[in-house]
């Protein structure tokens, strides 16, 4: 990070935008950081805030508060963060994830995620996958979801995980409590992208709603009943594709929210008290991409969702 920096714009340099002065003068700062420094107000000429398109005259004084680096985008190591690690060889890893830890951090400097956990036992996976912020981990789940997450730790074995996912040659099992009773299961195959009015949100797409999207994603979802517990019902669910959000979506679209959803869910919706979501990645089974043998990997239900279903099945 490049902190409390003070340089005189010379004469050969006059002329160059700031933020392109910046990222000339600094190699290791891109554009998009360059542009958020000054959008910041933390790049300042002559004492002044300066947009990122001011031209630079010779002898500007340019003072640099604060702007980050390349290097500031990795994830740190943190051996205060717990790492349920399921399954484990020369090869490969899984790990149980809790929810509401996110898998890999999203901004410079974030802590308290899987990541963070991962790189403090494992140090030799921060270069692996060429994302210094999601290194080695072939996939995501949401914060909220608990359950496997697996990771790679070779370069060979990253590539073949990453196209068995890609090939749609890994099988994907997750468990859902729902609203409602679900008489039977189903195949869904929707369309799905973010919502242009909330980008958090994914919508499934319509005739009326298909031009406002900028990109649409198939999501192919199949559930079965695992139990039905008065007014609610245990889904088995297994995705074929992985768009953000599809099984939430997808079953809400249909009636079907998944209990404890803040952003699928009917406002006022009994919760049963869950702080999460109960959606939980129970297992994952495909070909091991180096021994050739079939591997069956399953994380069991953590506390909270279990004592949930125990007293559904006591009423």
């Amino acid at each position: 990070m490049i902190r409390d920096v003070q340089i005189s714009v010379g004469a050969a340099e006059a002329g160059q935008r700031l933020d392109r002065w910046l990222v000339a003068r600094f190699p290791r700062v891109v554009r998009a950081q360059a542009e958020e420094a000054a959008a910041a107000g933390a790049v300042l000429v002559n004492g002044r805030r300066a947009a990122k398109g001011l031209t630079l005259v010779a002898g500007d004084i340019v003072q640099i508060l604060q702007c980050l680096e390349q290097s500031d985008f990795a994830a740190v190591p943190d051996a205060t963060l717990p790492l349920d690690v399921i399954f484990f060889d020369d090869h490969l890893l899984a790990c149980n994830k809790p929810a509401g830890m996110p898998v890999h951090p999203q901004r410079a400097g974030e802590m308290g995620t899987l990541v963070n956990a991962l790189l403090a036992r494992h140090p030799e996976l921060a270069s692996l996958g060429g994302d210094a912020m999601f290194p080695a981990f072939v996939h995501r789940i949401d914060t909220d979801t608990s359950g496997l997450v697996l990771a790679a730790r070779t370069p060979p074995v990253y590539d073949a995980l990453r196209a068995l996912f890609r090939m749609r040659r890994m099988h994907k099992e997750y468990l859902a409590l729902v609203h409602g009773r679900v008489g039977q299961g189903a195949r869904l195959d929707d369309e799905l992208a973010h919502d242009p009015a909330q980008p958090e949100r994914m919508l499934i797409l319509g005739n009326r709603n298909r031009a406002k999207a900028r990109k649409a994603m198939r999501a192919l979802t199949e559930f079965t009943v695992a139990e039905n517990l008065g007014r609610f019902t245990l889904l088995r669910v297994v995705i074929e594709t992985g768009v953000t959000h599809q099984i939430r979506c997808q079953l809400a679209a249909r009636g079907h929210a998944v209990v404890g959803d803040k952003i699928y869910g009917a406002p006022g919706a009994d919760t049963l008290h869950l702080t999460r979501h109960f959606l939980h990645a129970a297992r994952l089974a495909f070909i091991h991409p180096v021994t050739a043998a079939p591997l069956k990997l399953e994380a069991p239900l953590p506390p909270e969702l279990s004592a949930v279903l125990e007293k559904l099945r006591r009423v």
